[in-house]
This record gives C-alpha cells, sequence and structure tokens, in this order.
C-alpha cells in the first residue's frame, strides 16, 4: 500500500528584506534616512520602521504624515508637502534603494536550506516586496547566485494597492496557479505583511529576529544573550499577534517549525487565523 507523502502546503511566498535577505533589515532605513536627509529633514529610525513593509510610495507617503516630520518639512520648505515632492522623493529613492540594497543584500543564514527543503517537497515558493522592479534589479540576481531564485516576483507598483491589501500576494497565486489560499503561508518580517497574509486567506508566519522589529544585523544579534534576545523579540511577538500572525519565529532558519505546525493545523481540520499566534522559537546562530 503506497502512503501519500505530499504536503498538505501548496506554496510559501516570501517577503525580501528582512526575511530572506539583508538580515536586520537595513537597506530601506539607509535609503529613507538618505533621501530626506538630502531634502533637509532629518527623519530618525524609528519612524522610517514604523511603516516597513509598505510599497515604497505610500512608506514616503506615510512618514511625510507624521505631524512632527510635517512640522519639519514646512519649517524647511516655507510650505506644506505635495504629492510633487512625493515624486521629488521617490526620483531619488529609486537609485538610493539600488545603491543601499547592494550593500545589503546578502541572504539570510538559513534561507538557501530552507528554500530547497521547500522544493524538496513539492511546495512551490514565490515572493512579494514593497521595493519597486528597479530597487529590486540588482537584488534578483544576487539571490540567484547566492542559490535562492523563487519562481514569483511581486514588487511594488504591481498591483493597484500594496500591503496590507492581499493583492500583491493574490496576484503571487494567480502567477504560479496555486490554491486554495489556506493551503499557502506568508512569510514576512513587518506586522503589515501578516495583515496581507490574514486578508489573504493564508496561513501568516512572523519573523522575530531577523527583521524590521529588532532592526539590528546578523552579527549583532547574534552576539545578544539568549535573555537578550528574548527581551528584544517579545514586543515584536506582541505586533505580529496582533496583527493576526499564526505562528511565530525567530528566523528563516527556523521555517521547518512553522511549516509542520501549519501542515498538523490542515490535518486537524483548522484553518488560518482560527487560533492565538504561537512562538515557536528559534536558532539563529
Amino acid at each position: 500500500m503506497m502512503t501519500d507523502t505530499r504536503s498538505p502546503i501548496a506554496a510559501v511566498l516570501f517577503d525580501w528584506a528582512g526575511t530572506m535577505i539583508d538580515f536586520g533589515s537595513r537597506a530601506p532605513v539607509m535609503a529613507m534616512a538618505r533621501v530626506f536627509d538630502e531634502a533637509g529633514v532629518a527623519v530618525e529610525e524609528p519612524v522610517v520602521r514604523r511603516y516597513m513593509g509598505k510599497a515604497k510610495r505610500e512608506h514616503v507617503v506615510a512618514i511625510l504624515s507624521e505631524p512632527e516630520i510635517a512640522v519639519r518639512w514646512r519649517e524647511a520648505k516655507g510650505a506644506e508637502w505635495t504629492e510633487a515632492d512625493v515624486d521629488a522623493l521617490m526620483l531619488r529613492l529609486e537609485p538610493a534603494m539600488q545603491e543601499c540594497a547592494a550593500l545589503c543584500r546578502e541572504l539570510i543564514p538559513g534561507a538557501v536550506e530552507n528554500f530547497e527543503m521547500l522544493r524538496a517537497r513539492g511546495i512551490r515558493v514565490g515572493s512579494t516586496t514593497g521595493y519597486t522592479r528597479t530597487m529590486m534589479a540588482d537584488i534578483i540576481p544576487a539571490a540567484a547566485q547566492q542559490g535562492y531564485a523563487p519562481e514569483v516576483i511581486v514588487c511594488a507598483g504591481e498591483t493597484a494597492q500594496g500591503r496590507p491589501a492581499p493583492l500583491m500576494l493574490w496576484k503571487a497565486m494567480v502567477e504560479m496557479g496555486v490554491w486554495p489560499a489556506e493551503a499557502c503561508i506568508a512569510v514576512d518580517d513587518a506586522p503589515v505583511g501578516i495583515e496581507a497574509g490574514r486578508h489573504a486567506g493564508m496561513w501568516s508566519v512572523g519573523l522575530a529576529g531577523s527583521g524590521n522589529g529588532v532592526g539590528l544585523d546578523h552579527a549583532a544579534f547574534t552576539a545578544l544573550s539568549a535573555a537578550a534576545k528574548a527581551e528584544r523579540m517579545s514586543a515584536v511577538v506582541a505586533e505580529f499577534a496582533a496583527a493576526g500572525a499564526d505562528f511565530v519565529i525567530e528566523s528563516v532558519a527556523d521555517l521547518d517549525l512553522a511549516v509542520a505546525a501549519a501542515s498538523r493545523a490542515i490535518a486537524q481540520g483548522s484553518k488560518p487565523g482560527a487560533e492565538p499566534a504561537r512562538f515557536l522559537g528559534g536558532t539563529t546562530a
């Protein structure tokens, strides 16, 4: 008698920065800070990180809409910001993101191993990102050279709305020809990405250690004690839970824990979002 060993998971859809590349999601912070500084308006790192995961134009608008930043802009420019100002910032942000991403395009430890694990199990791999296609121009081939090449990449601006709308995830599903959504997993390092996964009807997995929430590069994060890591991640785990995550892990290195948990839940007849978020642990070294 033959046993069906196929996974109940049809596909995993990854975010990029802070999820599969750029431990700590440093590139967007560097680029945003540089562009605003060039415009004569200082923007602190926590403000930039508050809106991480959004499409970059929406990210710029969100920063400009912060009351304190709006005041700084008015004092520096003599007028309220306009859509034309957003256009000008975006014009500079495209090359700035490319420049900064080139410095932060190393894959996160465990990314290749888990990509290969998924493919070995017959699980399709796609991706979405808040970066535009231009911003991804150098990242995509660099990731491929390191062993990571998802079959679909949906970029900011390629759907009518970005995160937290589910449209990028749905577009990836359509292009890959996978369904239903409840057989797919969205993996992201920012709450807005978790919200998108929830709206899409997918299992949502948050990465608490490698991404935007903690914001440290790999060397700095791994230098922390276990207690310090747990303390740094606690608020991030809470944010993911509030956003509707099903599972939270430390980094992509622990993805197998989330895939196994989602598979068990499916086997038990559970649906995404039916249970409170569970932190499954971490093994980042």
